[in-house]
């Protein structure tokens, strides 16, 4: 009998962002050497994940339900709708706890080049849930990239059109910061926005 249990879960590890043949390798041969009960308990937390999680219909962040809990929620400011990348840039956002409204979860960003168009990212889902009649001002928070600045672009474009207020995340120089260590983009761009 082969013995392939362990170049799998180094190959399934390898699948991780991030994450090369070394790394992979010490993370299987850790979980196998030291802890064998954290290498079930991750093997079933991902099991249940994959078979539990999916997408909000609303907004597309990942939900065990139809409705993620932020959509269903009536505390939430159904007039302001914050447009992400991903799950992850929405709890980021979440966690400032400076924003009281909704969002769309675009999973990915507009990239040509990589063959990602707008029915990729879901661009006409977003239109119609922000013209449906609740939402007036789309603050677009993609990332400061080539693709996250041209996604941003066309949606604030598309959304002007319709009459939709829209708004971009600010840029500049982080708190705490030295000017000497900033890079010159995030210079210019904060004298540029400066207020």
């Amino acid at each position: 009998m082969k013995d392939n249990a362990l170049p799998a879960l180094i190959e399934a590890l390898r699948r991780l962002p991030g994450v090369g043949v070394k790394s992979a390798s010490r993370m299987a041969f850790h979980m196998l050497q030291h802890d064998r009960e954290g290498a079930q308990r991750l093997a079933h937390a991902l099991q249940q994940a994959a078979e539990r999680v999916r997408h909000c219909s609303l907004c597309h962040t990942f939900t065990e339900g139809e409705i993620c809990p932020t959509c269903a929620s009536p505390q939430r400011d159904r007039s302001k709708l914050c447009v992400v990348e991903t799950p992850a840039d929405q709890a980021a956002v979440e966690r400032t706890a400076a924003f009281n409204g909704l969002y769309f979860v675009l999973m990915g960003k507009l990239s040509p080049l990589d063959g990602i168009g707008p029915n990729d990212i879901g661009l006409a889902k977003l239109f119609e849930r922000a013209t449906a009649g609740e939402v007036q001002e789309v603050i677009l928070a993609t990332n400061f990239t080539a693709e996250g600045e041209a996604t941003a672009h066309v949606i604030g474009e598309a959304l002007k059109a319709r009459g939709l207020q829209v708004t971009r995340l600010a840029r500049g120089v982080p708190a705490g910061s030295e000017l000497e260590y900033v890079d010159l983009g995030t210079i210019a761009h904060a004298l540029v926005d400066r207020r």
